[in-house]
């Protein structure tokens, strides 16, 4: 039976639904209560597009079980009708509504969908990996970078239960690396990411942090609520330095594996608190420095601390020239969406290794796309790109 919420009557979007509303509402139609939800459901002006794309999907489940199979229309047919069963098609799988953007779209259910989702992932990611990983939950802390993280990993499939944390909201300037449009101004990141995830797996089980990481949340975070179970691993991305420096306390007692991508030089870091109880934070590069330390320091001297767990010498020239901007002709930070992007690739692709037990050190790698494809002269680039009139 598929899990459903029940559909109000009207079905209409709740007062700003368009900035937090981030649950899909999942519809059995082949039994009586979702049936009832979702004819009331198509009878409210909720529903603004259908996606019914039942039939295809069916027929990719089918050839996915047995891709050595050529099939005729009569054996396709058979085929359907053996899966279905007597039930109408329009009946069969789940329908799912999307709050936020009013549409209602046909899936297959939950097994069939992620089995046709995932086929393309064999045999990098063979049956029996794709269901250990999705038995996993992952935490993601910072949705500027960690956003690119946070929907590969649902993209992989790794990860099925998920929970997000960040307190701000996207702004204008956030468009230059976080994969959002002018239509999610002002949405809170985590409601922004959980959004996006929901709509490349609508079975994800997904919390949020929207007050971001405190005292008081951290916990709950990292043990989960109600029964809901520990985090397997944990992705941090957050620019405040006592959230960096309290994941990894609770991170190290609770013997779970950190990964942070810096964006700068494709650096990508990596702590195994869980084969390491006593691995020091940072690799040693913050001191024996504790959360309740760092809550008592000024501003200049966390922007040191978070310069030292950086390795500042190592920064890039571009950023080490920053340094010394933000605040006066620089607003904050640069980044940029291709390091962003790159980041994404190196903590989904080394989280899913270390769920599936490869033996992943910690340490630190740089994948510095600037020295891996060099340019003949980097500091003589052109003040102009000609046009192509011009070359010819």
């Amino acid at each position: 039976m598929v899990r459903h919420r029940s559909v109000p009557r009207p079905a209409v979007l709740t007062p700003g639904a368009a900035t937090s509303e981030f649950h899909p509402v999942l519809l059995d139609a082949s039994s009586r209560d979702g049936l009832r939800d979702l004819e009331a459901l198509a009878a409210s002006s909720a529903v603004g597009a259908v996606h019914d794309t039942i039939e295809d999907q069916l027929e990719e489940l089918i050839r996915c079980a047995d891709p050595a199979v050529v099939h005729t229309p009569d054996s396709m047919a058979a085929a359907k009708g053996r899966i279905c069963g007597g039930t109408p098609l329009w009946q069969w799988g789940t329908w799912v509504f999307y709050p936020w953007n009013g549409r209602l779209v046909h899936v297959l259910a939950r097994e069939d969908f992620r089995r046709v989702r995932s086929d393309r992932n064999r045999n990098k990611i063979n049956r029996t990996q794709q269901r250990a990983l999705g038995a996993r939950r992952i935490g993601v802390i910072g949705l500027s970078v960690g956003n690119s993280a946070a929907v590969t990993l649902a993209m992989e499939g790794v990860g099925g239960s998920f929970r997000l944390a960040d307190f701000d909201t996207v702004g204008l300037s956030n468009l230059n690396r976080l994969r959002a449009g002018v239509g999610d101004l002002g949405v809170a990141k985590t409601v922004l990411a959980a959004r996006q995830m929901f709509e490349i797996d609508p079975y994800l089980d997904i919390e949020v942090f929207a007050g971001g990481l405190t005292e008081e949340t951290i916990g709950p975070f990292f043990d989960g609520a109600d029964g809901t179970g520990p985090l397997d691993l944990v992705v941090e991305e957050c620019d405040t330095m006592w959230a960096k420096v309290a994941a990894r306390e609770h991170a190290r007692r609770r013997a779970v594996p950190v990964l942070m991508d810096a964006n700068d030089r494709g650096l990508l870091d990596v702590e195994r608190f869980d084969a390491e109880p006593d691995r020091p934070l940072f690799h040693g590069r913050a001191g024996g420095v504790s959360s309740a330390e760092v809550a008592r320091m000024s501003r200049a001297e966390q922007l040191s601390l978070l310069l030292a767990v950086v390795d500042e010498p190592r920064l890039s020239p571009a950023m080490r020239a920053a340094l010394g901007e933000v605040g006066r002709s620089l607003s904050s930070w640069p980044q940029l969406a291709s390091g962003v992007m790159l980041g994404g690739a190196l903590v989904a692709d080394t989280a899913r290794r270390i769920l599936l037990g490869e033996l992943i050190p910690s340490g630190r790698t740089y994948v510095d796309l600037d020295e891996l494809v060099p340019a003949v002269d980097p500091w003589r680039a052109p003040d102009f790109v000609p046009a192509l009139e011009e070359v010819r």
